[in-house]
């Protein structure tokens, strides 16, 4: 991997760690739209008037949060018009980009490897456990460090 790929990698997952503080936030069951309007005591139509849409539209916005079907660009508009800002990202389940590049890289290298142990097991040319570990290793090192467009497929 190149040290631009690398910088990339790093500045990502230092962005990413932003988020790791709001992982176990609970989006409340009727949707942040709905809960923060209530909570400023600001009736749908209201809410419609800075959003010029009626109350209806209010009605079916928040619907549509609940269900998780609304778009970031309505989200967007609704906080703005309750004064807030929308945060939008993703925290990584188990760990940092780059582990998930090496946790890959490993997968594939010892798929790849032990494809070529079997084939050289049917012609009587078995590889000893330690020859294949340290296969292994250096086809996932090798992976990682170029990245092949194959890496995710």
């Amino acid at each position: 991997m190149n040290s631009k790929q690398k910088l990339i990698i790093e500045q990502v997952d230092n962005k990413l760690l932003e988020f790791k503080p709001v992982q176990n936030s609970v989006v409340p069951p009727k949707g942040w739209i709905y809960t923060v309007r209530t909570a400023l005591k600001m009736s749908m139509r209201q809410l419609g008037n800075k959003l010029n849409i009626t109350a209806q539209s209010v009605n079916e916005i928040e619907t549509r949060e609940e269900n998780s079907s609304i778009t970031i660009k309505s989200l967007r508009e609704a906080g703005a018009a309750l004064g807030m800002k929308l945060v939008y990202g993703f925290v990584p389940q188990n760990e940092r980009i780059e582990k998930m590049i090496e946790k890959r890289a490993m997968e594939l290298a010892k798929e790849i490897v032990l494809r070529t142990s079997q084939s050289m097991k049917l012609e009587d040319q078995e590889n000893k456990q330690e020859r294949l570990k340290k296969s292994i290793n250096d086809k996932a090192s090798e992976i990682k460090d170029k990245m092949p467009k194959y890496l995710w497929d």
